[in-house]
């Protein structure tokens, strides 16, 4: 039985250069890492991330709280665990927090150290990570959706709406997949091309014209579908994430339409 010896974590920075934790997890003569990064916008009731909000250094934005209590708290706790066994290492962890939202310890420590934990049990058996979960046969990868415009919290243009996404229903392979996404991306980068916007991309990769009108993008994306030869809908849907916490101001929402209701049917019209 591999015993967990110390678990020991470091600030890095995440793909946005914001600083996050990297978590490492060692046993005998081996170790594995995991790093936990946190989205641009966050939901009222999602697990809590613990920043330092008080370091103006950084912003408000460091982790080195979280971190002194991977290093002492968490580190105490798990040591010589069995690394085999994740349930008990992650009930250790909920129970240490002993909080709904993980404010205790952040969601951001705990997940980093459970994530480099079941890495590291895969590392000692000498088997691929996606083997040491419990389902043994029919493996299959998912299958993508591509967020392909960016909007709200993620992109400094008009649309309120956070990602428009698209999902390749018509594939039947993962490659499949990713060659329908391909080409509606190219075909959407020339459409933006053509009417005179940049390509620049968002924090989630997708593209960020310098647009408002949630319309347009919708617009834009179905006229993608059909000149990549595809039916909207149908070989490809249009798939949104409203982040719509981020649209509530002053006891309602507000997304640059009449109402909520009136972009839901026109969306549902473009599908049509």
């Amino acid at each position: 039985m591999s015993k967990i010896l110390k678990v020991k974590a470091r600030q890095v920075f995440d793909s946005r250069g914001n600083p996050t934790i990297e978590a490492e997890v060692y046993v005998k003569n081996k170790s594995a890492k995991a790093i936990c990064p946190s989205g641009a916008s966050t939901g009222t009731y999602e697990a809590y991330e613990k920043r330092d909000t008080n370091n103006k250094r950084y912003l408000g934005k460091s982790v080195f709280s979280a971190i002194n209590l991977i290093n002492s708290k968490i580190s105490r706790a798990l040591r010589n665990k069995n690394i085999h066994d994740q349930e008990r290492i992650d009930e250790i962890l909920i129970n240490l927090d002993g909080t709904k939202q993980k404010t205790k310890l952040g969601a951001n420590a705990i997940l980093s150290v459970s994530m480099a934990t079941k890495k590291l049990s895969a590392k000692v058996k000498r088997i691929p990570l996606y083997k040491s979960f419990y389902a043994t046969k029919n493996f299959q990868l998912p299958y993508p959706l591509m967020n392909i415009i960016n909007g709200g919290a993620h992109a400094n243009n008009g649309l309120r709406i956070q990602e428009f996404m698209i999902r390749p229903d018509k594939a039947k392979s993962v490659s499949e997949a990713m060659r329908i996404c391909y080409l509606v991306i190219k075909n959407l980068s020339k459409l933006i091309k053509a009417k005179g916007l940049a390509t620049s991309v968002g924090d989630e990769g997708g593209f960020a014209p310098m647009i408002n009108s949630n319309n347009q993008a919708l617009d834009l994306i179905v006229l993608s579908i059909k000149k990549s030869g595809f039916r909207n809908g149908k070989d490809v849907s249009i798939c949104l994430d409203v982040a719509a916490n981020e649209l509530f101001k002053k006891g309602k929402y507000s997304i640059h339409s009449k109402n909520m209701f009136l972009l839901i049917k026109q969306f549902q019209n473009i599908k049509k």
